[in-house]
C-alpha cells in the first residue's frame, strides 16, 4: 500500500473548488445523455409526417402506395433502428473507453451524430426513407456510447462525497433532453410538416457544443493513472478537477486502487477485462447479477408505456386534442423535476433506498392505475383524473430512483479493469430490453387491455425485492469497502444458518451489513484528517 509519504508534498493541501468539475459535467452531458433523452423525444412529434413521407416516396418510385400495415412496418423499423444502434454503441463503448479514454470517446462519438444529420437533411432531396432508418441507427449508436462512457467518466472524476450526485446528473440531463425535445417538437416550433427534417437534425447542435468545449477539460484521473500509468497527468487532471492541488487522501486511494489492479493483472498497468472474462469471474458474480438485474428492470418497468398511454388518458380527461401536446410536456417536466430532486437527495438518502423506493412506489401506482383504467372503461366518474395522477406519479417515481441510480452502479461496484466490460453488459441489456419493449408493448396493450400494467407490476416488485436482498449501500464508500460488503454478503449465503428470517429482517440485516462495511482500513477518520489539514 502506498502511503502519504509517496505523494509529492505539493499535493498535501486538500482543497476543492467545483467550478471545473461542474463545467466538465455540463460539457460532457450536453453531448452525452442529454442526446439520449432528446432523441427519444423528438421522434414522436413528426410521426404522421414521416409516415406520409414514406408512403409518398414509395408511390413516386413504384406508382402505387403502401397499405397502412406496411407503412406501420417501415415506421417500426425506423423506431427499432434507434434501439439496435444503441446496442451496437453499448458494445463499442467498452473498447473505445479503454483505447481512447473517456473524454476522447465522447468526442469521437459525435461523428455518428453528424453523419446522421447529413442523412436526415438530405433524405427529402434524395427521396429516400431508408436514409432515415440509417440516421436513426447512427443516432442510436451515439446514445449507446454516451450512456455507458459518460457515467464512467463522471464516476471516475468526482470526489467520493459527490460521486453519486455527479454521476446522477446523467439522469438529470436525460430528463432535460426529453423535456426540451417535447418543447422543440411543438407545432409552433419545429413540429410542423415542412420542418420535421430540421427537428430530427437539431441534435447536431448539442454535439457541436460538446465538440467545441469538452477538449478544454481534463481526462478521468483514474483512467490516466490506472489504465495509462501516467501519474503526472493524473495529478494534473485531479488538481484541475478539484480547483487547486490534488488532495493527498484522494491520491492515496487512487494509488491503492492502482496497486490492487496491478496485483490482479500481474503488474500490468492496463489489462481491461472482457465481458466474457467478467462472466467467468466468480468473485464479481454477485456484483454482475445486481447490475444486470437493475439495467434490465430499468427498461422493462413500464415507464415508456406510460408515455404511450399519456395522450389517451389526457383526451379521456376532457383535454382538447389540440392542447394535449402542451399537457404532454408535463410528463417530461415531471421526470426532470424528480431527477433534480433525486440528485439533491442521493448523497443523503443513499443509492439503495432511492432504487428500492422508486420500484416500490411504481408497484403501488401500477396497481392504482390498473384499477383506475378498469373503472374508467365502465364510465365511473372521476377515474380519468385518477389515471392522470397515476401517469405523473409513475413517472415521478421512476425519475426519483431507477432512472439515475441504475447508471451509477457499475462505476461504483467494479474496479477500473472491470468497469468498461460491466458497462458493456449493462448497456447491452438495457438496449435489448428497450428493443423488446418497443416490439412487445403493442401486443401487451391489445392483449391485456386495461390490465396491461400487471406485467410491469411484477417487474417492479421482483426488482425491489431482488435489489433489496443483493445490493448494499455504496454511498460515500471506497471500492474496497463496497467489495467487502459484497464479499460478506456472499459468505453469508454460503454459511447459511437454519434460522428462519422474514423479508423485513433480511432487508434490515442487509442494511446493518452496509453500515458495518463503512469502516476504513486505518484507525482514524479520513474526514477528520481532511479537516485538520485545512
Amino acid at each position: 500500500m502506498k502511503s502519504a509519504d509517496n505523494v509529492p508534498e505539493e499535493t498535501r493541501k486538500p482543497s476543492f473548488n467545483g467550478v471545473t468539475l461542474g463545467l466538465t459535467v455540463l460539457c460532457a452531458a450536453i453531448g452525452g445523455t442529454f442526446q439520449y433523452g432528446y432523441n427519444i423525444s423528438i421522434i414522436n412529434a413528426p410521426t404522421s409526417y414521416i409516415q406520409k413521407f414514406i408512403n409518398d416516396t414509395y408511390m413516386e418510385r413504384w406508382g402505387t402506395g403502401l397499405d397502412i400495415p406496411e407503412v406501420t412496418l417501415v415506421w417500426t423499423l425506423i423506431v427499432s433502428a434507434f434501439s439496435l444502434g444503441g446496442l451496437l454503441g453499448a458494445l463499442l463503448a467498452g473498447p473505445m473507453s479503454v483505447r481512447f479514454g473517456r473524454k476522447k470517446s465522447l468526442l469521437l462519438n459525435n461523428s455518428f451524430m453528424f453523419a446522421a444529420t447529413v442523412l436526415v437533411l438530405t433524405c427529402r432531396v434524395a427521396k429516400s426513407f431508408e436514409m432515415i432508418i440509417i440516421a436513426r441507427f447512427l443516432v442510436g449508436m451515439n446514445s449507446g456510447v454516451s450512456m455507458n462512457v459518460q457515467p464512467m467518466y463522471f464516476g471516475e472524476s468526482a470526489p467520493k462525497h459527490l460521486r453519486g450526485a455527479v454521476a446522477f446528473s446523467s439522469a438529470v440531463f436525460t430528463a432535460f433532453g426529453i423535456f426540451l425535445g417535447q418543447v422543440v417538437g411543438l407545432t409552433e416550433l419545429l413540429g410542423s410538416e415542412p420542418l420535421w427534417p430540421y427537428l430530427l437534425a437539431s441534435n447536431a447542435l448539442p454535439a457541436l457544443v460538446q465538440l467545441l468545449t469538452l477538449p478544454w477539460f481534463p481526462e478521468s484521473p483514474r483512467y490516466l493513472l490506472i489504465d495509462r500509468g501516467d501519474r503526472e497527468a493524473c495529478l494534473q487532471a485531479l488538481g484541475r478537477l478539484r480547483g487547486g492541488e490534488a488532495p493527498v487522501l484522494e491520491m492515496e486511494e487512487l494509488l491503492q486502487e492502482q496497486q490492487m489492479s496491478a496485483t490482479i493483472n500481474s503488474g500490468s498497468t492496463s489489462s481491461a477485462k472482457t465481458p466474457w472474462s467478467l462472466f467467468k469471474d466468480r468473485n464479481l458474480r454477485s456484483q454482475l447479477k445486481t447490475v444486470m438485474a437493475a439495467s434490465s428492470a430499468m427498461m422493462l418497468c413500464g415507464n415508456d408505456s406510460i408515455y404511450f398511454y399519456a395522450s389517451y388518458i389526457f383526451q379521456e380527461a376532457g383535454i382538447p386534442p389540440e392542447k394535449i401536446q402542451y399537457v404532454t410536456i408535463g410528463t417530461g417536466a415531471s421526470e426532470l423535476t424528480a431527477s433534480i430532486l433525486s440528485n439533491l437527495l442521493i448523497e443523503r438518502v443513499g443509492r439503495r433506498y432511492l432504487l428500492i423506493g422508486g420500484y416500490s412506489l411504481m408497484s403501488c401506482w401500477s396497481i392504482v392505475f390498473t384499477v383506475a383504467l378498469s373503472l374508467q372503461s365502465r364510465k365511473v366518474t372521476g377515474m380519468a383524473y385518477l389515471s392522470m395522477v397515476c401517469v405523473f406519479s409513475y413517472i415521478l417515481s421512476f425519475g426519483l430512483g431507477p432512472a439515475g441510480v441504475t447508471g451509477i452502479l457499475p462505476a461504483e461496484i467494479f474496479d477500473q479493469t472491470a468497469r468498461p466490460a460491466a458497462y458493456m453488459i449493462a448497456g447491452s441489456l438495457m438496449w435489448i430490453s428497450l428493443f423488446l419493449m418497443g416490439m412487445l408493448l403493442p401486443f401487451i396493450v391489445s392483449g391485456l387491455g386495461n390490465f396491461c400494467f400487471l406485467p410491469f407490476l411484477c417487474v417492479c416488485l421482483v426488482s425491489a425485492v431482488f435489489l433489496g436482498l443483493t445490493l448494499p449501500e455504496t454511498k460515500g464508500k471506497t471500492l474496497a469497502q463496497i467489495t467487502a460488503a459484497f464479499d460478506k454478503k456472499n459468505q453469508g449465503k454460503m454459511n447459511e444458518v437454519p434460522d428462519v428470517m422474514t423479508g423485513h429482517d433480511a432487508l434490515k440485516d442487509l442494511y446493518q451489513l452496509g453500515k458495518a462495511c463503512s469502516f476504513t482500513p486505518s484507525t482514524h477518520d479520513p474526514d477528520l484528517d481532511h479537516k485538520a489539514a485545512e
